[in-house]
């Protein structure tokens, strides 16, 4: 039996994104973008919640391209506003809106958001070694810095806790447990014993 971080439920969703996308280094802005606003979209609710909905939200959100939700008016909010696919929530819909236009601003000064997010930590994933979920912070120094930037250069939903989610997601913090098979030191013990 696989052993996997103790938040992942028995459902087949939940299992592959955590198997094959939680903590995976991300450098494409598309998906870094995509990934902002479903954590954005997570807040007070649960990540299962946002997964279910994950194709819903490609869809209504044009793949998650980012000047194209930029360049959204008010007619295509509220019609976003009407998707029942999507969590109808209006700040959070207008806030995609505005954070696409942040992220605009971020790419143009930086080259990509991917320069940007990833100078954080000197372009290098940090690897924690929790023996429990317990142990797993909500927020961190580097979380909180980060959303403060974020907030001061015009997004929202950035608050210090999702952005720990963020960095977790893609895989600028590896948070898996050292009991998980994810964790580095368990892949590199499964690669040595096939040796």
């Amino acid at each position: 039996m696989v052993n996997r971080c103790a938040w992942v439920s028995e459902e087949e969703i939940y299992k592959a994104y955590h198997d094959h996308e939680w903590g995976v280094p991300v450098r494409d802005d598309q998906k870094l973008f995509e990934m902002l606003i479903l954590e954005g979209a997570q807040a007070g609710l649960s990540w299962i919640t946002i997964l279910k909905r994950r194709e819903n939200y490609r869809e209504a959100f044009d793949q998650f391209n980012v000047q194209k939700v930029a360049a959204y008016g008010e007619d295509k909010i509220q019609e976003l506003l009407m998707n029942e696919g999507i969590i109808r929530n209006k700040l959070k819909v207008r806030g995609t809106v505005k954070n696409a236009k942040a992220f605009l601003n971020i790419q143009e000064e930086f080259g990509s958001f991917s320069s940007y997010i990833w100078a954080f930590t000197e372009n290098t994933p940090i690897l924690n070694n929790w023996k429990s979920i317990e142990e797993v912070p909500a927020e961190t120094e580097l979380s909180k810095k980060i959303s403060k930037d974020l907030k001061k250069r015009g997004f929202t939903f950035v608050g210090p806790v999702i952005m720990y989610s963020f960095l977790q997601a893609v895989g600028i913090v590896n948070d898996h447990t050292t009991d998980c098979f994810r964790h580095p030191n368990a892949m590199e013990k499964a690669e040595h014993d096939v040796d």
